[in-house]
């Protein structure tokens, strides 16, 4: 294998020069630079990655870590997606780790591509604490960025979108429209997101005094599999109710096959409502209403930021995203508009 001294002799230069040449670093006349890239294509020299990172401290590259349970759906499609685009655009590269199933394995998974010697680290969180977050973004020198997680301590290094806020912002919506008897699938409750729409079903009818009826809140885990599943549930337990509200697109999907199933007309019956405003939910029958999540900008953020951080900028402020509902066909007035 050709060796930086082989790549010299042929090129007539000094190795220092080659160095600057494959560094970017420090002035190089355009003659010597061909002569030194000619000499690179003719004996077959392929830098070694590690020691230029070493001689430059940085690598080029940004690893983001997310678990397994989440690499289905648009919502992740979309995240990774863009990632990736905007990395290419950054001339960088992107590392994908997987965060597995505890916050031992997420902790893990920072510290391997801190290992790698990523220039930064974006983590989409599920199972490490926000204490354990601010733990992890204070005690390291490169910046980990974190998405839909409010950290305490690091305003800068967190980015995301207020789901509880949006979610009660959407079914008060359907209490304007008239409805009263809402049903709600949840999405997993060990997922912070889970969570936090749940809270936001809560929270918007205790705002308009509607009491909760826990029957009414079935349990889901994301899949179009769970959406027909709470449908037959709720029907077999003679539940009543004029409109649903599933977690995410998916469990929404398969809600309206389980209500179709069963003669039940959406929405004259029932209306329906999902969230992440997946690529499908305009064809289906009918077209579903969702709340379209800020995917896109929260990703364009967080690099932003990252890179900021990276170049030494002015550390900015956590911003707040929220959700925007799209109202289609699936969404219609209930029993009780005036």
């Amino acid at each position: 294998m050709a060796t930086i001294i082989e790549v010299a002799k042929v090129a007539g230069v000094s190795k220092a020069t080659v160095s600057r040449v494959l560094s970017g670093k420090g002035y190089v006349s355009e003659e010597k630079r061909e002569k030194v890239f000619q000499a690179i294509a003719e004996t077959g020299f392929r830098p070694n990655l590690l020691a230029r990172n070493l001689a430059t401290k940085s690598t080029q590259t940004i690893g983001l870590v997310i678990t397994n349970t989440l690499y289905t759906g648009s919502y992740f499609t979309e995240l990774m997606q863009h990632s990736a685009r905007m990395m290419e655009q950054q001339g960088r590269q992107l590392l994908l780790v997987d965060g597995k199933h505890s916050a031992e394995e997420e902790r893990a998974a920072i510290q391997f591509l801190l290992d790698l010697r990523c220039d930064g680290v974006i983590i989409y969180p599920r199972f490490l604490t926000i204490d354990e977050m601010d733990d992890i973004v204070a005690q390291h020198k490169h910046p980990i960025l974190v998405i839909n997680r409010r950290l305490r301590q690091h305003d800068s290094y967190c980015i995301y979108a207020d789901q509880q806020l949006t979610c009660s912002k959407a079914v008060e919506q359907l209490i304007a429209l008239g409805h009263r008897d809402i049903a709600f699938i949840t999405g997993s409750l060990d997922s912070p997101t889970g969570r936090e729409r749940l809270a936001g079903y809560k929270a918007a009818l205790a705002q308009h005094h509607i009491p909760l009826q826990e029957a009414l809140i079935v349990e889901g885990k994301w899949q179009a599999q769970n959406g027909v599943t709470a449908v037959e549930t709720l029907l077999a337990q003679g539940s009543t109710f004029s409109a649903l509200v599933a977690s995410n697109d998916e469990m929404a999907v398969g809600a309206l096959k389980a209500l179709a199933t069963r003669g039940i007309a959406v929405p004259a019956q029932v209306a329906v409502l999902g969230f992440d405003d997946i690529p499908l939910a305009p064809f289906t029958i009918p077209a579903l209403s969702s709340v379209k999540m800020p995917v896109t900008a929260m990703i364009e953020e967080t690099l932003e930021r990252l890179i900021s951080m990276l170049d030494g900028g002015e550390m900015r402020n956590r911003k707040t995203f929220s959700g925007e509902l799209v109202i289609r066909e699936s969404i219609g007035p209930g029993p009780y508009a005036s």
